[in-house]
Order: structure tokens, then sequence, then C-alpha cells
């Protein structure tokens, strides 16, 4: 993890060029893609690397908890977090909660699984209602992907399109028109051929309906 040691002051701010709006937007979909989180209940944010994403799902009422293998990521959210949240270094294909958690999150970092059907296994045995994380169709296959959810025992699978571009900026109606586009599935699927990723909520059968 050293590059990522190297990297993590102001990762947040040089990663993105519109950090609010993109993670902001992530937050959203956290909460409402699948079983809704409510105020109060605990994500467990797996590869958070300096807490950027712990600041939106804080101030939309969740408690959080952030777990990354990188010492300098893992002192850099507990700067950012202040206190506020729980921040762990731990590789994610081990780390163990201590305490339940309704959702679990992994973004950027799926890749980084030993073995993606076992990580899916270990999220699986923390009880959360779901699992989100950012799944790129071009690299992932996406039939594959789902039968491993299947196998860990997430049995109902939400898919979201996320238009909102990392490395530049939007105009705000173009970037509200973007996100409108993530709800129309036939253009949003073939904007998916060349960029951009899905958000994927995965759960237990029956947790949608609850």
């Amino acid at each position: 993890m050293s590059k990522y040691d190297r990297k993590a002051d102001r990762w947040t701010e040089r990663e993105y060029a519109d950090a609010h709006a993109y993670l902001a937007h992530r937050a959203r979909l956290v909460v409402e893609l699948g079983p809704r989180l409510e105020r109060g209940d605990v994500v467990c944010d797996l590869a958070c690397g300096d807490g950027g994403l712990g600041e939106h799902l804080l101030a939309l009422g969740l408690e959080y908890v952030g777990v990354d293998a990188s010492a300098a990521m893992v002192e850099a959210a507990r700067r950012r977090l202040d206190g506020r949240a729980e921040i762990v270094r731990a590789d994610l294909n081990d780390f163990v909660p201590s305490r339940p958690v309704a959702a679990v999150t992994c973004f950027r970092a799926i890749y980084y699984a030993r073995e993606r059907r076992a990580l899916f296994e270990h999220v699986a045995a923390f009880g959360p209602r779901k699992l989100v994380f950012d799944l790129n169709p071009r690299q992932f296959a996406l039939a594959e992907v789902l039968a491993d959810l299947r196998t860990a025992g997430f049995g109902e699978v939400a898919l979201r399109p996320f238009f909102v571009p990392q490395r530049f900026s939007l105009p705000s109606p173009v970037a509200a028109a973007f996100r409108a586009l993530e709800r129309a599935a036939p253009l949003a699927r073939l904007a998916l051929r060349v960029r951009f990723t899905y958000v994927v909520a995965a759960s237990r059968e029956g947790e949608l309906h609850k």
C-alpha cells in the first residue's frame, strides 16, 4: 500500500475534480439504492481512503466505520473526520466489524479482493442489509459478478449507472441531465459501453420489502 501512503494527503481533493458533487451523489445512492438506510444506521466502508465518503454519510445522519490497509490513509481519515467516526487499519479481506452494521460499502476496491466470491461471503457473514460497491462493466462480466453475489447469499441486486465524472466537473444543468440519464435504461446501457460505472446494491431476498 506504499503508493497510497504517498498519496494520502488531500487524496479526496486531488482525486475528484468536483469531490462534493461526486461523493454526495455516491452517498445518496448508498442510502437509497436497494433497502433504504435510516438515520443512525451504521455503514462499514471498506477501502475508505481518507474518509471523503464518510463526511457525506455522516451528514446524512449515518454512523460510519472506515477501514483501510494504508496507515497514512487511516491517519488522513481520522484527521478529516475528527473523532466523529471509527477508523480502523485492516485489510478488506480480513476485517470483521466489532458491532452490527446495516451496510457495507467498497468503492474503487473490489479488485483488491483476494477472491471476489470469498469477499462477498465474508461480508455476508457480517449480517448487513446490503453490500454497495461500484462495478466497471467493461472490466468485469456483470453476469459473473451477479452469480458470485447469489452464491454468497445476496439474492436481490439493484443496479444504477453512475454518471458523475471523476476527472472533470460539469456545469450544473449538464450535471443534472447526466443524473437524469442514469434512470434512462436504454441510453444508460449505451453510455456504459464506453465510460462510467454501475453502483451495485446487493441484499438478501426479501430485504427490499422490509
